[in-house]
């Protein structure tokens, strides 16, 4: 065994309280899907990290600590642990359980992942489920719309195989004399899974649903919401654009996937903003009007609700857009 170099990120200090917009689809290619890892920010409960993978996983990996949800916005390939193999597509959510051995097998196309790392257990929201541990029918989603490994391979094989455990904020190496899934069954209730975002159904109404009714997942000390193709409200007096609105329990942060986001301007494929608690954010000038009379949105987007204050990691800060905290002010959409 050996101990690999500090996984610590490094964090730049707050400053003054404003919203910031990341241009996230700037940050280069490389790497596999760990060690290509660039982190964006985080708190004691999740780190959100981009990865654009270019090479397959040379061995296999496991997060000792928390769960990992990858969401594949580019790319296909194959997740493969001791469950199996698990083939992915654009718009996937691929979660992995604390303590699974696995690595990612990217097919040769390219590759881009939201990659939230939770310091605990990532469950679907506790409404969505009776006490028997099934879905009910007002959830967004159901088991039929969960994918497990699809293929068991059993290995046999001897040699070296090289293992990474995170734990404690570091990586320890171990190089195994056999080849680390050698599993032949498995059964229980714990594995990784596929859900893909195109199969999460939107609660719509008359006036304006709040942000609770996209939740997907809830984590420790944060939940993931899925923004999906939906109708606007349908009240004949609604104004489909959300209100100006301030978090006072969380930081809020967009990945934007696909589509035009209602409410903003200037955001690209791949863009990310964090609008911290403690100042509102809504819409930007011009789309709040601009959104009367329009009956659907196409917006596709994930988003992540923290407890705690983020922190924004200094390697985020190549790709900033200094000027979207100015973006309110009517000058700033002027022609």
């Amino acid at each position: 065994m050996e101990q690999l170099p500090s996984w610590a990120i490094d964090y730049k200090p707050q400053g003054p309280l404003r919203h910031r917009h990341f241009f996230a689809a700037e940050i280069p290619a490389g790497g596999d899907a760990i060690e290509g890892r660039v982190p964006l920010m985080g708190n004691s409960d999740v780190v959100l990290y981009l990865s654009r993978p270019t090479k397959a996983m040379d061995y296999w990996y496991r997060h000792s600590s928390g769960d990992d949800v990858l969401f594949v916005h580019d790319g296909t390939g194959v997740l493969e642990s001791q469950f199996g193999s698990l083939r992915y597509h654009p718009g996937d959510y691929l979660v992995i359980p604390t303590g699974v051995t696995w690595r990612l097998l990217p097919d040769d196309n390219e590759q881009r992942m939201l990659v939230i790392e939770a310091i605990g257990h990532i469950e679907p929201p506790k409404r969505y489920i009776n006490r028997y541990g099934q879905f009910l029918e007002h959830s967004p989603y159901c088991e039929r719309d969960i994918r497990p490994p699809d293929e068991l391979v059993a290995h046999d094989e001897k040699g070296e195989f090289e293992v990474r455990v995170k734990s404690r904020g570091y990586l320890t190496r171990f190089l195994y004399d056999h080849h680390p899934l050698d599993v032949v069954g498995w059964d229980g209730h714990l594995w990784p899974f596929a859900f893909n975002i195109e199969n999460f159904e939107p609660i719509t109404g008359r006036v304006h649903q709040p942000p609770p009714v996209h939740q997907t997942f809830d984590g420790p000390g944060f939940v993931v919401c899925s923004f999906v193709p939906r109708l606007f409200d349908y009240h004949p007096q609604s104004i489909p654009a959300p209100y100006n609105h301030s978090n006072v329990d969380s930081d809020e942060v967009l990945y934007y996937v696909e589509g035009d986001f209602m409410s903003r301007k200037g955001i690209k494929r791949a863009s990310v903003t964090v609008h911290p608690n403690g100042i509102p954010h809504g819409p930007h000038p011009g789309t709040y009007e601009g959104s009367i009379g329009k009956e659907r949105t196409e917006e596709l987007a994930v988003m992540v609700d923290t407890f705690r204050p983020l922190l924004i990691a200094k390697s985020a800060l190549t790709v900033e857009d200094p000027k979207y905290a100015y973006s309110w002010l009517p000058e700033a959409h002027q022609s």
